[in-house]
């Protein structure tokens, strides 16, 4: 039952509030929501200042190779020191008046910390040793590392390994584990602990370690049923890991379990109450499900930011290749939750437009009063389909389902004299409807169906011609949820549920999807003839995809490892 928390100390009834943050790739989106209204009061958004670090380590200069990509933990602590007294401010709200809240990380993001959870690069003995800080989801130095763990697995027919569509991926946890322990054991043996940076950011606030069981099971290679891989395996890899949960643990809290309470010193400086609940941590992906109102079978949800993340619900276990897992409970407690995703989509799109773009473009866009990317979407909305005569691979950040290859690259065909930017950004948008048509297919292939898309995210509000794009070519229904923060209120939402209805919250997530979910905005329907186009395109699509990702994946592969050896 839903109860309006009463404040003693002011002796009145007041509306409770709860407040969800969502640390992206590039900021973190700090959101109150209404727990009575359902009303996003206000949202504030924090950019990282050091931003991806992919070049050289902040201060010190010490470069970094291809395929790295840190982060700066004191982004992360901006965020809430600047983001919650931000919403509090904008809307007169008092601290008080906030029950719970919550946090959501792009995943697998990890980083060393000590006993006390100071991050490694704080202290000037490391803070020049690039294993010692935040690695980001998109790092994926470990590549050799995660091409080892799969052939080993598949070597020893390890049940793990299906759970995760037949491979794991470079951005994990293990990978990226592993590499430290390699590469720097000084950096390895220094740290208390590896985690995640969304229970980094809840220990934090609470003073307490509670590693969720969302990034164990879809990151960690952790089943609630079987456990980890077993310690042979990991001594097989390398025989002096004799240790590996030793970072790590192998305690883990589900979904919506309240992780503690704000610590009274850092309540004072975030100025909420040192009573304000605390959920333990959540993944941007996943924690996307409940804001958007899917609570059975049959919807498959896009989560649209720099990549896209993929998730859908079944009663039943189905493991098929592909995926990037399947967690029991991961997504929606009693259902397997599945993920899979694209790993470059605003990403690729902001590459096109920051390299690829000539000025006489940017200059119409600003003689418009109009973005880049609105400008370029206008001209491509004109383009019949086919008109440009190109197609796109959408692997400007690797493969991540169905191939699960971060060595795979992009790829534009069709190029002519004659091609114009607003050709090859139509190319792009509809290389990432295509991606993601290949992988709702190999869900389909196994049995699991899909009615219906549901996309969140910047992109899917930024831009309808997109949407309409992925509509005809799934020949499928899009619909948009009317909030462009669907993260940091799903955040928001398993805050709630930290807090409990005694308090002004909810006692499970359900019950505040059943309050909280954002309305629909826009619906987008497929157009049968514009269907029945672009399934020609996609066969195209689907020969260069087993080309290029399969038969011949060699060839991408040399490509690749003669850049890499280039650049040493």
């Amino acid at each position: 039952m839903h109860v309006i928390v009463t404040v003693e100390q002011v002796g009145e009834r007041t509306l409770p509030y709860a407040i969800g943050i969502d640390y992206g790739t590039q900021s973190g989106r700090v959101l109150l929501l209404n727990l009575e209204t359902a009303r996003e009061e206000a949202v504030s958004v924090v950019p990282y200042r050091h931003g991806v670090i992919d070049d050289a380590l902040p201060d010190s200069g010490v470069d970094l190779a291809p395929d790295w990509a840190l982060e700066h933990p004191q982004d992360y602590l901006d965020v809430l020191y600047q983001g919650i007294p931000d919403v509090l401010k904008l809307t007169g709200v008092s601290g008080r008046e906030v029950v719970g809240l919550g946090i959501d990380f792009t995943s697998c993001t990890v980083l060393p910390v000590t006993a006390d959870g100071t991050p490694l690069c704080l202290l000037p003995e490391w803070q020049n040793r690039p294993h010692a800080w935040p690695k980001l989801w998109k790092h994926h130095a470990a590549q050799p590392i995660a091409d080892r763990i799969n052939e080993l697995a598949t070597a020893r027919g390890e049940s793990f390994l299906s759970r995760y569509g037949g491979r794991i991926s470079s951005e994990w946890y293990f990978p990226k584990l592993l590499e430290v322990f390699e590469q720097d054991r000084e950096v390895y043996n220094a740290c208390a602990a590896f985690v995640e940076a969304t229970d980094w950011i809840v220990w934090h606030l609470t003073g307490r370690l509670r590693r969720n069981s969302c990034t164990a099971g879809y990151k960690a290679m952790w089943s609630p049923d079987e456990g980890f891989p077993s310690g042979d395996f990991f001594t097989a890899l390398n025989p002096e890991f004799v240790d590996p949960f030793a970072k790590l643990g192998h305690e883990f809290y589900p979904l919506g379990t309240t992780a503690g309470y704000i610590r009274p010193e850092v309540a004072e400086k975030l100025g909420l109450s040192p009573q304000v609940a605390v959920a333990v941590g959540n993944v941007d992906a996943m924690v996307s499900v409940p804001p958007v109102g899917v609570k059975a079978p049959g919807s498959f949800v896009m989560v649209m930011g720099t990549s896209i993340c993929h998730l859908a619900v079944t009663d039943e276990e189905v493991r098929l290749p592909g995926i990037t897992g399947v967690v029991k409970d991961g997504v929606l407690p009693g259902r397997y939750g599945y993920e899979a995703g694209q790993a470059a989509v605003g990403d690729m799109f902001e590459w096109f437009v920051k390299h690829h773009v000539p000025p006489r473009e940017l200059a119409a866009a600003e003689e418009a009063g109009v973005s880049i990317y609105e400008h370029l979407e206008a001209q491509a909305k004109e383009l019949a389909i086919g008109e440009n005569g190109l197609i796109a691979l959408d692997w400007w950040n690797g493969n991540r389902s169905i191939l699960a290859d971060a060595h795979l690259t992009g790829l534009v065909i069709g190029y002519t004299l004659a091609t114009t930017p607003a050709e090859v950004y139509r190319a792009l948008l509809e290389s990432t409807a295509f991606g993601t048509r290949r992988i709702v297919e190999n869900f389909g292939e196994h049995g699991i169906p899909f009615h219906e898309l549901v996309a969140c995210g910047g992109l899917a509000h930024k831009s309808p011609l997109l949407m309409q794009i992925y509509a005809d070519v799934m020949g499928l229904p899009v619909i948009v949820r009317d909030s462009r923060e669907v993260p940091a209120r799903g955040a928001a939402m398993f805050g709630a549920v930290a807090a409990g209805s005694k308090n002004g919250g909810f006692d499970t997530i359900e019950e505040a999807s059943d309050a909280l979910a954002a309305p629909v905005a826009r619906r987008y329907e497929p157009n049968p003839e514009a269907h029945a186009k672009y399934n020609r395109i996609y066969q195209l699509y689907k020969e260069l995809y087993t080309y290029f990702g399969q038969d011949n994946v060699r060839l991408m592969h040399e490509l690749k490892s003669i850049r890499l050896q280039a650049a040493k």
